[in-house]
């Protein structure tokens, strides 16, 4: 965590800037329940089951309590880190509320890791409860977590969703009993850690993100003026809630405005538009993939989504020729995004903004947030110059679970993002890539992001990433993998003569081309960029 006296001082700044509310996501609930607790708060669809459930906001309000009381019952208190790797469940979306309730610490984990980054995180963390299912999509998590539990002496519990016996999720739900009462004195206070996060793994090495309500809601507050949600927001999320894209904006968001969740398990463009059309939902939010699926298949079916106002994508570049599309199919906002892990949404383009900047921009920051780009000798870079990009503000995270000396934030509180980016003279940036991503070619830095937007652009190609690998000669040179809608063909020649044709200069087209059936992708839809490098690199020395 950040030092006391840093804190301290960050605290006082952001409270008397009125940045920080000094609440908790328990005061926004309360707030509903007063006025309005029969008013749907959730809507989870299960792919497997083909179950739906829906709560109200008193229903919810119950449940949680039952669960926070059972994991009260079973040791876990104030301070206390409860994992849980779970889908877009009603499962996941109930345990944060009820670890706040008892101020416990959320681990929420993607349903992608399997035993190698489980134990590292859970030993890290020295969590006192893991929550996983039974079975998705074919893989037995109880088994996983039975094996771990064997081995990490912190870890006093585990439960399964869909389990039987004493281990199971519905054993833990009831086993305070129908009615209980949680004491109000285990809330959380608003800069108590209530989030512990890893990082999604585009570089390889997770980090445990730290988060408190300060930091998280205030990110959300400006978010939730520049979008204008109120009570009415149905708000939709196909990115899995184990990423901070989905647990921000598919779980935070709707219960702080009092709106309606929506929750999507397995992402499948036909079901998510079927859900924005039955369930009427006014917002969602993704990466490029989930943009580019709807939109895909929306234009196909020639069906119409009339409920949807905003798809924000955010997570990962997106190509400026999808904002246009989907526009135009989807009859919505379409919001560039750039955020992090560690700080939320950072920067979006607004409602109201040309075409032009919301293709051509990641946006500018939200009130309460700085952005910065630097040149080598950490001066402000001139407008539209690339540089490192760094990051100050509201939501800026606390540190990292037990690796303080990784943070990156100097004595004037800007955080090193990693990414590079320009900025023009509105403030509006536009990423290039994270720092590791440069491709510098005989001394010449490639645009990667501005071939790969270009690429793109491209008929037969769903996804593209361009990644260095060493030359003896140049230093780098460059490598496109591209992933091919289904029935098409593309090879180097169609490459090269495509990026001509888009008077692209000759310097910037890769040298290589790999055709692959698909990208590498964290759940949230970056695309992991260092299994990209360390597979080019590899089939480089088989060739030499």
């Amino acid at each position: 965590m950040e030092h006391e006296p840093a804190l301290a001082a960050r605290r006082k700044a952001m409270i008397e800037a009125g940045l920080w509310q000094d609440k908790t996501l328990l005061d926004y609930m309360d707030a509903v329940l007063a006025s309005a607790a029969d008013k749907p708060a959730l809507v989870a669809y299960r792919t497997d089951t083909q179950a739906v459930t829906r709560l109200s906001y008193r229903e919810f309000d119950r449940l949680t309590t039952r669960l926070a009381a059972g994991l009260a019952l079973h040791g876990v208190g104030r301070g206390d880190v409860v994992s849980f790797q779970l889908p877009n469940w009603w499962e996941f979306f109930a345990l944060h509320v009820a670890c706040l309730k008892i101020g416990a610490i959320s681990n929420p984990l993607m349903i992608i890791f399997r035993e190698r980054e489980l134990r590292f995180m859970l030993r890290l963390a020295e969590s006192k409860v893991f929550i996983v299912p039974r079975e998705f999509r074919g893989f037995d998590y109880q088994k996983l977590a039975g094996d771990l539990k064997a081995e990490l002496p912190d870890l006093k519990h585990v439960f399964v969703v869909d389990g039987e016996g004493p281990d199971s999720f519905d054993r833990l739900l009831g086993s305070a009993g129908e009615n209980p009462t949680v004491p109000a004195a285990g809330r959380p206070e608003p800069d108590d850690i209530i989030q512990l996060l890893y990082t999604s793994g585009t570089t390889g090495e997770p980090k445990g993100v730290m988060h408190t309500s300060n930091t998280m809601l205030s990110n959300l507050v400006a978010f939730i003026d520049r979008y204008r949600f109120d009570r009415d927001a149905v708000i939709h999320m196909p990115s899995p809630m184990g990423h901070q894209l989905g647990f921000m904006y598919g779980l935070v968001l709707p219960l702080m405005v009092g709106g309606t969740a929506i929750l999507q398990d397995v992402f499948e463009p036909a079901e998510m538009a079927r859900q924005i059309r039955e369930e009427k939902a006014t917002f969602t939010m993704g990466a490029t993939p989930f943009l580019s699926g709807l939109v895909e298949y929306v234009a196909s079916k020639g069906i119409e989504t009339p409920s949807l106002k905003v798809f924000v994508s955010a997570g990962a570049p997106i190509p400026r020729a999808l904002v246009g599309n989907g526009r135009k199919v989807l009859g919505a906002a379409i919001i560039s995004g750039w955020g992090m892990s560690e700080n939320g949404v950072v920067t979006t383009t607004k409602l109201d903004d040309p075409e032009e900047l919301s293709t051509n921009t990641d946006g500018c920051a939200l009130p309460g947030m700085e952005v910065r780009v630097v040149d080598a000798g950490g001066k402000t870079a001139a407008a539209d110059t690339e540089g490192r990009l760094l990051v100050r503000g509201c939501s800026n995270f606390v540190g990292y679970w037990k690796r303080p000396e990784l943070a990156n934030i100097d004595a004037e509180g800007w955080f090193d993002t990693g990414d590079i980016a320009r900025m023009d003279a509105q403030g509006y940036i536009r990423i290039a890539g994270r720092s590791k991503d440069i491709i510098i070619r005989g001394g010449e830095n490639i645009p990667v992001v501005e071939v790969e937007g270009l690429l793109f652009k491209h008929p037969a190609v769903a996804g593209v990433a361009i990644v260095g690998y060493p030359d003896h000669r140049l230093g780098e040179k460059a490598c496109a993998f591209v992933s091919l809608r289904d029935g098409a063909d593309f090879d180097f020649s169609e490459m090269v003569s495509f990026l001509k044709g888009q008077k692209m200069a000759v310097q910037y087209i890769p040298e290589r081309l790999e055709v692959v059936p698909d990208l590498p992708r964290t759940p949230s839809g970056k695309i992991q960029k260092f299994k990209l490098r360390e597979l080019a690199a590899a089939e480089r020395r088989a060739a030499s």
